[in-house]
């Protein structure tokens, strides 16, 4: 079962998102929010956001998922927009999944369940377009992690913080390694400040 939260003020599209979704029975919307900051405060332990951007222009949506993605969200966006511009600009932000409002239902499933297998999607309507390679996902306990080696935790006191294990730790920093192509920890922290994960005034 993949469980998603979904970011959309229109009552009548939530509907047809229900219907199409139930239909589905590896997936579950288990929120419906009206804003980000809405599904932030409903959507505990959920990794995946479908973002409907049918009114604001993607600049806006760009914002909304870059404050999506410095929670640990993988954000799905269907928008209106046509541009491969605004598109370009919500992936640099984040989204692991972007799909223009031509989209069908079948693509709408199928983009979900690449984003929950951890793979990118980027709708046909982007298809032979040069995109931009994503920011690598960060799942909110990495960011945890994250946060504490920039403040120069080491990997006992990052396990004890956390109540998990060291050989957790080092799991947790392996792949955050591997995303981010590098091995030292100052090139995590610049990774975490990078992407906004913590503040410049957190390492000084």
């Amino acid at each position: 079962m993949t469980p998603l939260a979904v970011v959309c003020d229109w009552p009548l599209l939530r509907l047809g998102l229900t219907q199409v979704i139930t239909t589905h029975p590896d997936l579950k919307i288990i929120a419906f929010a009206e804003s980000v900051e809405d599904v932030l405060s409903q959507a505990n332990g959920v990794e995946i956001i479908l973002l409907i951007n049918l009114q604001s222009c993607d600049q806006v949506a760009s914002h909304q998922v870059a404050q999506l993605y410095r929670q640990g969200h993988a954000v799905i966006v269907l928008s209106a927009s046509r541009g491969q511009s605004d598109a370009i600009l919500c992936i640099k932000a984040g989204a692991r999944g972007y799909l223009s409002r031509q989209c069908d239902d079948a693509e709408l499933v199928a983009v979900i369940r690449a984003v929950a297998s951890g793979k990118d999607y980027f709708g046909a309507s982007l298809a032979g377009r040069s995109i931009p390679a994503p920011p690598p996902h960060i799942t909110g306990r990495e960011r945890q992690i994250l946060q504490l080696v920039a403040g120069g935790a080491t990997d006992r006191e990052i396990a004890t913080k956390l109540s998990i294990t060291e050989n957790t730790v080092h799991t947790h920093l392996e792949r955050l390694r591997r995303k981010s192509g590098s091995r030292r920890r100052a090139d995590l922290t610049r990774l975490a400040l990078e992407h906004g994960m913590i503040d410049s005034d957190f390492t000084d």
